[in-house]
């Protein structure tokens, strides 16, 4: 019991290191200067900070949209969510026989700033989840380390 106590803290720790809600006044004004020059006019719902970047959480043409930038502000990834059933098909193969337990939750289609694409697919089986990241082939890359919801009430 100990050890499922301190793993289930080690995990959540872990989700919360590595992505941080911030408020928009602690965003620095060049990472706001960029996202501005990039989506003129749109309006971030949330700001988080991933290591050394941060992400702009805003719907795009009413689709639940990400975009990432460097603390001086550069553009490094825009993420948008995908239907699960527009996946290639190579990815849907893959997280059925791979990830049979699981079922994809939802998808997203991952832009670089050089124009680099990738896939996310987000799984789970009840309290579990985890990303597997695509190629544009739907070729593997990687997996998240698994986390678990809980609940708070």
């Amino acid at each position: 019991m100990k050890t499922k106590i301190l793993t289930l803290a080690l995990i959540l720790s872990v989700n919360f290191m590595s992505a941080q809600h911030l408020k928009a006044t602690d965003i620095p004004a060049t990472v706001k200067a960029g996202f501005e020059k990039k989506y003129p006019g749109v309006k971030v719902e949330k700001w988080e900070k991933e290591g050394a970047d941060y992400e702009a959480k805003f719907d795009l043409n009413k689709v639940e949209s990400a975009a990432v930038f460097s603390a001086n502000g550069t553009f490094k990834e825009f993420e948008q969510e995908i239907e699960t059933s527009t996946l290639l098909k190579p990815i849907s193969d893959f997280c059925a026989t791979h990830f049979k337990d699981f079922k994809i939750e939802e998808a997203a289609k991952i832009t670089d700033a050089s124009g680099n694409i990738q896939y996310e697919a987000e799984l789970s089986k009840g309290k579990e989840h985890f990303d597997a990241i695509f190629d544009d082939q739907g070729n593997f890359i990687k997996k998240s380390m698994p986390t678990v919801t809980t609940e708070v009430k």
